[in-house]
């Protein structure tokens, strides 16, 4: 597969570009960034809508303002494109749906697969311990990751609201109220400080006991490999909308 990295200079494009060269079967043939850098043995535009470099898949860890230019790009081009930025309003993910009825995309908060076997375990737990339990969500960054809360804590919360049809409510954190926890009540709460990559803990908290499921990323390398092989997944689908949930799917059923 050939491969555009939109954000290249960016830390996740860094990570990306080199973790790609683990992989014998995929190649960077362009970059997208602002910031210009001719030590690539490849072009490198400031604008997708320059790019006239053609290749199997766009992946995406830069920031929400260039998504509209992504998906008019992947839809006039039909290339297929992998969306791992954080931080997108309900709009632009509606956005995203929309253009992926013409054009196969690929969607997630967290590109980490071990973060997507958390969301099936916790979903699953929750089903299980609610209401006899309380759940809180504890997620900790980097001082500078700039959404707050991250997008896999809305996943993580979802996951689990899914599972219990939709009765909780989410609180992000506990400022300024003077009531008691209600039994709906499902609290997210953020931290953000030095250079920690990315933690999430989500509590399960009873009577005389917790139970925790928690991700702990050390590096960010467990995302990049897992937007390679999301990419790679990509490889000749229709039109879509996809998630880490097919590709976790996709290679259990292979084992």
């Amino acid at each position: 597969m050939d491969i555009i990295i939109n954000g290249i200079n960016g830390a996740m494009g860094q990570t990306i570009l080199k973790t790609i060269s683990q992989f014998k079967n995929i190649n960077v043939v362009a970059g997208i960034d602002k910031m210009s850098n001719n030590e690539y043995p490849f072009p490198v535009y400031s604008d997708i809508a320059l790019c006239d470099t053609k290749a199997d898949a766009i992946i995406d860890f830069s920031r929400p303002e260039a998504l509209d230019g992504l998906l008019k790009y992947a839809k006039e081009t039909n290339t297929p494109l992998l969306v791992a930025t954080t931080g997108l309003s309900d709009s632009q993910i509606e956005k995203i749906k929309a253009a992926s009825k013409h054009v196969a995309i690929f969607f997630s908060a967290n590109m980490s697969l071990g973060v997507n076997l958390q969301m099936n375990l916790i979903a699953k737990a929750a089903s299980l311990l609610y209401p006899d339990f309380e759940i809180e969500i504890v997620e900790k960054h980097h001082n500078k990751k700039v959404d707050s809360p991250s997008g896999t804590a809305y996943s993580l919360a979802d996951s689990i609201n899914s599972a219990l049809g939709g009765k909780l409510k989410y609180i992000f954190g506990r400022h300024g109220k003077t009531h008691k926890r209600e039994p709906n009540e499902l609290g997210i709460h953020a931290i953000r400080g030095g250079t920690i990559v990315g933690e999430h803990s989500v509590m399960f908290i009873g009577r005389d006991e917790v139970i925790e499921i928690n991700h702990i990323a050390t590096s960010k390398q467990v995302f990049a490999i897992g937007a390679i092989r999301a990419a790679l997944f990509l490889n000749e689908k229709q039109p879509g909308l996809y998630s880490m949930q097919d590709l976790v799917s996709t290679m259990t059923d292979n084992k």
